[in-house]
């Protein structure tokens, strides 16, 4: 098997996880995980050949706006307090403990590279909490701060490796020029983040064709990431920034098209580099068993030790952490999601799966200092690392669900209806009141008239069907069987035009660039 097929078992792998995921209850990532493992221990696989220098430039921009997409800016300032107590103090206090302990029982290991591991260690990841929060039907609350916290920690986490590891390579480390590195790194981030998401959102409204558009924000991630990290932002935070901007700015409310083939197409993305990316975290594992051989018991005993430090330090920090932002959301007026009780504290405790920057970290590690001699305790590093990643990423990852069915944390059902259904009215309202301003300053006949208003009142009963009275019932009776009227129409429509693509002298583009208005009009 050469890297080519490699790659395209990874790709079907990943499709065919989701699933699989889904019917036995497990997450997608932590299937491709294991998949990834059984691949590494097979002699006809070869080892995977990518510089890891370019695992996370490759991998995490189009990760981190797939995500991003799928929430809000509002929503991050929402839940501002309980996402900076996780995704930057606990990514301080895990680096710091983490350090501490490696720095007792690894001899000889500097405490700059012992920070460097914990580091490296400290962040949960974004796809994975996401990809299983999502999948496990978590109240909304939980999975936006999971979310915020998986997003956020990465750069806090990168920009403390980045000092550590310079610190351990030059053999200097001065606190101060850390702290101000640290600020620089924020400031460039936002600052690229925010011009390049201008810049793309100008772009989008003079390009105008949808699959030019869709093209647009495959490339703004990767340029977002490469342009911070050359002028030494934070990579990570600078594509949060332009996926958050364009969420914000870039969606224009009459972009049927655009809306509906991106919301595919990056679904399909999120998908394969998912699974592409918890895949080689599985086929790394050869890195740890080759720095292991002849010291398994010893390296074994402190990976264990470590893995115990980042999940008992998680639990130890969420517990006076909720207890706290509790507090202080009972001193405010407006609404902040947060775990309530201890049920969704342990949910929240157990969601801490480290994945695909860790990786990347830990085989980042530079080979050699500037005097020449080798990156103090580097094979002890990765395969400590490794030994955390596979144990919260794989152990953690099989038993959430179980311990979330066992708990019965799950989502607001009733509270999710209530805000469709509120959703529904608006928007039946809203074209209401358009219909109206219509009328006043234009003559419609009467027969127009009340149709149009039906039509308005549709508009809301297609949102949520459970809206109305007996009458109304009635209505979504009549609604559901024109549709179903329609909708056979519309087949017609598209088998016939279909059809018309293999007659002589029939042009494909036209008849696809039909087809595609046929099938814009089956989803309203």
């Amino acid at each position: 098997m050469d890297q080519l097929a490699l790659l395209f078992v990874l790709l079907l792998g990943a499709l065919i996880s989701v699933p699989v995921g889904d019917r036995f209850g497990l997450p997608a990532p932590v299937l491709m995980t294991l998949l990834g493992i059984v691949l590494a221990v097979l002699d006809f696989v070869p080892n995977v050949d990518i510089p890891p220098e370019l695992i996370l430039p490759i991998l995490l921009p189009p990760l981190l706006y797939a995500a991003v997409r799928r929430t809000s800016w509002r929503q991050f300032a929402a839940n501002k307090r309980p996402i900076f107590l996780l995704a930057v103090a606990l990514v301080f206090v895990t680096t710091l403990c983490v350090a501490a302990v490696a720095h007792t029982i690894v001899p000889g290991l500097p405490i700059a590279a012992a920070v460097a591991l914990g580091a490296l260690v400290a962040p949960p990841d974004p796809v994975a909490a996401t990809a299983v929060a999502g999948q496990l039907g978590l109240p909304r609350r939980l999975v936006s701060i999971l979310e915020g916290e998986g997003l956020f920690n990465d750069v806090t986490a990168i920009v403390l490796y980045h000092v550590a590891v310079a610190a351990a390579v030059s053999g200097s480390f001065t606190p101060g020029e850390a702290a101000l590195e640290l600020v620089l790194s924020a400031v460039v981030a936002v600052a690229v983040g925010l011009v390049l998401g201008w810049g793309a959102n100008k772009l989008m409204d003079l390009l105008g064709d949808a699959t030019l558009q869709i093209g647009l924000t495959v490339l703004v991630p990767y340029a977002s990431y490469v342009l911070a990290e050359e002028l030494h932002g934070s990579g990570v935070l600078a594509v949060l920034t332009t996926a958050l901007f364009l969420a914000e700015y870039g969606t224009d409310a009459d972009d049927v098209m655009t809306r509906l083939a991106g919301h595919t197409f990056w679904d399909i993305v999120d998908t394969l580099v998912t699974g592409v990316a918890f895949g080689l975290i599985g086929l790394e594992l050869h890195n740890a068993i080759r720095t292991a051989s002849g010291r398994w018991g010893e390296m074994l005993g402190w990976a264990g030790v470590i893995v115990a430090v980042v999940v008992f330090v998680r639990l130890a920090w969420l517990l006076p952490a909720t207890w706290l932002t509790k507090r202080m959301h009972a001193k405010r007026d407006y609404d902040e999601e947060i775990p309530v009780g201890w049920r969704e504290t342990v949910i929240m405790w157990w969601s801490g799966m480290r994945g695909v920057a860790s990786v990347a970290l830990a085989l980042a590690i530079p080979l050699e200092t500037e005097s020449g001699a080798g990156f103090p305790d580097r094979d002890e590093i990765i395969f400590i690392a490794f030994g955390v990643i596979m144990a919260t990423l794989v152990l953690q990852g099989l038993t959430l669900p179980w311990l979330v069915k066992r708990l019965g944390v799950t989502a607001d059902s009733e509270r999710e209806k209530e805000f469709e259904k509120s959703l529904a009215v608006r928007a039946a309202k809203a074209a209401k009141q358009r219909l109206k301003e219509i009328e006043s300053a234009e003559e419609l006949p009467e027969e127009l008239s009340e149709q149009m208003q039906r039509r308005a009142f549709e508009i809301g009963v297609r949102i949520y069907p459970e809206m109305g009275d007996e009458e109304r019932r009635e209505a979504r009776r009549r609604l559901k069987r024109m549709r179903r009227i329609q909708g056979e129409m519309l087949s017609a429509a598209r088998h016939e035009v279909l059809a018309a693509r293999s007659e002589p002298g029939a042009d494909p583009e036209v008849v696809d660039r039909v087809l595609r208005h046929l099938d814009v009009r089956s989803l309203r």
